[in-house]
């Protein structure tokens, strides 16, 4: 008889489950925290330990084999034109939504339970002193091991690519610094897969934590908001990436079956950072070349969060509904630019939500301390905005790789699907 095996995603599946049910009996208990988190920890630090050289090498492999200072600006250009496009069309979606559902409006703040923002304010200060001039600055490292230390994803990301062209440009010389990039990329792409072993124990621990701190009671008085976010987020990824994935020849349904273990993840540990791996690898089985999808995600890690902007969008209405301040159409397009430059200013700020929101209040006059009412619930939420992010990534770098046209999908993907389904 034939053993029943079960898939990695089944795996992640069940571990979510179990930590939710773990995390509901053990509600409110310290011990219980205390107990679990190292296990959720230890993922995190093994995911962390493995981003950043796989990101140095696959970027420098993938731009070496390109070679063309011309077309690597050609890549960079059209990425960063669909994510600006992407980010105002999720902000226009979630101020819509919210305009329409109104999350916020006749709420009593006095049922609500106000949480310290302290840290995100005294953040928010710091990063509203920077102008665009030092946020650009920013991305160009003075050390780059330094950067690669700090994590510091845009600048590991800039040095990756000069090097890259570096390598590119000594032709013969570079071959053995090519070939050493390549096996470091393959060594850790293989680390990765050992470390996904353990993801089911890293999200039932992960999961458990966060539902044994916030419980499920802190989404009712907030159940409006909740429900409005998650609904105009899945309204999102089935109709607009739906339709950008159906203008580039491919299913947003197949592309979900595809990362559907990344998916799982991403949700449960509210980090982009535990798929990145993993994402640039299956986009590159999908069919987007590897030297688009080694540049496109690792850069949408920063300028292209959707699900983020999307939150961003519907919270700042949310608040001033509660408040009952009206905002015209007028000061909601000025919110709408606003959030979209912060946004991008603000990309691997710790807590960047909450920081790119409270610099957006200061713009158009909303209370910061609104934010204090949603913060028990913001680990809920973002849950559900990190699962949009991985999607939206994905997607843009098929849309990039047809743009270029070289976006070739796999048909053996596409039986593998129609044989699960």
């Amino acid at each position: 008889m034939k053993r029943f095996k079960f898939t990695l995603a089944s795996q992640i599946f069940i571990g979510l489950v179990l930590g939710i049910i773990v995390g509901g009996v053990f509600y409110g208990s310290e011990t219980a925290q205390s107990v679990l988190q190292p296990f959720g920890d230890l993922f995190l630090r093994l995911i962390k330990l493995i981003v950043v050289p796989i990101v140095l090498s696959s970027i420098i492999v993938a731009i070496a084999g390109v070679g063309d200072l011309k077309s690597v600006g050609k890549l960079g250009a059209k990425s960063l034109t669909y994510f600006i496009g992407m980010t105002l069309v999720a902000i226009a979606i979630g101020l819509v939504s919210a305009n329409i559902i109104q999350p916020g409006a006749g709420l009593n703040m006095d049922t609500l339970e106000k949480s310290d923002i302290s840290g995100y304010v005294d953040t928010s200060e710091q990063q509203e002193g920077k102008s665009i001039a030092d946020t650009i600055l920013h991305i160009v490292p003075t050390n780059p091991f330094q950067a690669m230390v700090e994590g510091d994803m845009l600048a590991i990301i800039f040095f990756a690519v000069l090097f890259g062209l570096g390598v590119a440009a000594i032709g013969e010389k570079g071959k053995p610094v090519l070939r050493f990039f390549e096996g470091t990329a393959n060594a850790m792409f293989y680390v990765t897969n050992l470390i996904m072993k353990y993801a089911p124990i890293g999200v039932f621990a992960l999961i458990g934590v966060t539902i044994s701190k916030y419980g499920f009671t802190s989404l009712i008085p907030l159940g409006k908001l909740a429900l409005t976010v998650y609904g105009t987020m899945i309204f999102f990824v089935i109709v607009v990436l739906g339709l950008m994935a159906k203008l580039i020849g491919y299913n947003i349904f197949t592309l979900l079956k595809v990362i559907q273990e990344e998916l799982i993840l991403a949700f449960s540990t509210s980090s982009s950072e535990t798929v990145l791996p993993r994402i640039m690898d299956k986009m590159e089985q999908v069919g987007a070349p590897k030297h688009i999808s080694t540049f496109v995600i690792p850069t949408g890690y920063s300028f292209n969060l959707d699900g983020s902007v999307l939150y961003q969008a519907i919270a700042s209405l949310f608040v001033a509904q509660m408040f009952g301040i009206d905002l015209s159409i007028g000061q909601q397009i000025t919110l709408m630019l606003v959030l979209m430059v912060t946004s991008k200013g603000m990309a691997g700020v710790p807590g960047v939500s909450f920081v790119v929101l409270l610099a957006t209040f200061s713009t158009i006059g909303l209370p910061a301390e609104g934010l204090a009412f949603i913060a028990g619930i913001d680990r809920i939420l973002d849950m559900g905005r990190t699962a949009v992010n991985v999607v939206g990534n994905s997607m843009a770098a098929l849309v990039v790789a047809k743009w270029e046209g070289q976006f070739n999908p796999t048909t053996e993907e596409d039986e593998n699907i129609q044989q699960a389904s």
